[in-house]
């Protein structure tokens, strides 16, 4: 695919979706199959939505090597086709970056996100190399995950700017780097499909962004469709409030439970229980949300309107 298709399959809201594990913290391959039909039913599918399996959230860098293909095997089955699904790979260095993304294409993925190889703590041209060598290898969809809260993980606007030359990048999720402004996303969103992850859709879709990232799309897809489709209309002022109520007391809920035990995907998988889409527990050394965990964030969403099911 080229980048202009790509760009039409990797926009809106994209759900980071958990993994299921079962008691014995195994993954859960049937419950993801259920799940992923649940998704799709509920309107994340082509063109205004992306199932993302396996990324942070989603608790992929916790999945062995030969569970990771299984699953995202199992969501390109399930989805039937109705979903862009995107693959994420995190912080491996160039060669088994390659024979993961070949991997993922494989297994059906139409797109990756590809986290910069942190631990080889790349320069600027290291990173043009990088991406290029993936894309050389592939013909699916790279989204260039900026990471730049991490050692390593900077991707500089110019940087950005010169990854047009790169054919397989069609998207680039981003927030303004420390030094960096959030108009600077102007620059580049005529080229690639930009998924804003800072907090402000509303600013970002004015200045061109095709998607975002938050923590509910798959616990609740209408409240994020909804967001959508206020973006698309350019009624910017309800799609910012809309995101606000519900983002601000999820990011201070988050918070305040990261400080008994870390995990991204506790959070989620709290919300998809609640709103009736189980997931097991995260791997260990994270623990599940208590029940005066549960307790508190169930008010949260009753206070949100949401119709809570657990």
């Amino acid at each position: 695919m080229d980048r202009a298709e790509l760009r039409e399959l990797i926009q809106g809201p994209i759900a980071t979706v958990p993994t299921p594990f079962d008691d014995d913290f195994e993954v859960d391959f049937g419950r993801m199959h259920e799940l992923t039909q649940q998704w799709v039913d509920e309107g994340l599918v082509k063109g205004k939505a992306v199932i993302k399996v396996a990324a942070a959230m989603g608790e992929g860098p916790m999945l062995k090597d030969e569970e990771w293909p299984l699953l995202l095997r199992t969501v390109v089955q399930a989805a039937k086709d109705r979903a862009s699904i995107v693959c994420g790979l995190h912080y491996k260095d160039t060669k088994r970056t390659i024979e993961d993304a070949k991997i993922a294409q494989d297994m059906g993925a139409i797109g990756l996100q590809i986290c910069p190889p942190i631990f080889n703590l790349p320069s600027q041209n290291d990173l043009i190399d990088y991406y290029s060598d993936i894309s050389d290898n592939i013909d699916i969809g790279i989204m260039v995950y900026c990471t730049q809260w991490m050692p390593g993980g900077l991707v500089e606007v110019d940087t950005i700017m010169k990854m047009e030359d790169i054919p397989q990048v069609a998207s680039i999720k981003w927030s303004p780097p420390p030094d960096g402004k959030q108009e600077d996303i102007a620059k580049f969103t005529h080229i690639f499909s930009v998924i804003e992850n800072g907090g402000s859709p509303a600013e970002s879709h004015k200045l061109g962004s095709r998607g975002y990232i938050n923590l509910t799309a798959e616990a609740y897809p209408p409240h994020d469709l909804e967001i959508w489709d206020h973006l698309e209309a350019g009624r910017y002022d309800e799609a910012q409030t809309l995101w606000d109520k519900v983002n601000d007391p999820l990011r201070d809920y988050s918070a305040k439970t990261d400080v008994r035990s870390g995990g991204q995907g506790r959070v989620k998988k709290g919300l998809s229980y609640l709103m009736g889409k189980p997931a097991g527990a995260s791997r260990p050394p994270s623990k599940p949300l208590n029940e005066g965990e549960l307790d508190e964030l169930r008010d949260i969403l009753v206070g949100f309107g949401w119709p809570v099911v657990n």
